[in-house]
């Protein structure tokens, strides 16, 4: 069987063999995901969309954090904003990263708990 079949995958998934351009993408990503409060902070938003409010007392982060935290998810274009009033409310760009977040999740739950790995 090909390799490209055996490998498990979200619906629509792009599977191109990737280039230099996406690989120094995704390095990215997972680059602003190694921080462990921005981890926090995208499971957080990932839930719904927050204010800066509900994600400092969320994420037990102080507000400064939390504020500087989401500028860098905001300018690696991770997360999007939307104005109400005098309230930003945060919410993930895109399903890839939301999948990507809770996959990373369940991994380290699995080994944490000591649960065998699936697929």
């Amino acid at each position: 069987m090909p390799a490209r079949e055996s490998m498990p995958t979200a619906p629509g998934a792009h599977l191109r063999p990737p280039d230099s351009a996406r690989l120094a993408e995704a390095t990215e990503v997972f680059a602003m995901l190694s921080d462990v409060t921005r981890l926090h902070l995208l499971w957080l938003i990932a839930q719904g969309e927050s204010d800066v409010g509900s994600l400092t007392e969320r994420c037990e982060a102080s507000r400064t954090a939390v504020s500087q935290h989401l500028a860098k998810l905001r300018l690696a274009g991770l997360v999007e904003t939307r104005r109400d009033g005098r309230h930003v409310y945060y919410r993930l760009r895109d399903g890839h990263l939301r999948r990507l977040v809770m996959e990373a999740l369940s991994h380290a739950d699995h080994r944490v708990s000591g649960q065998a790995p699936h697929d």
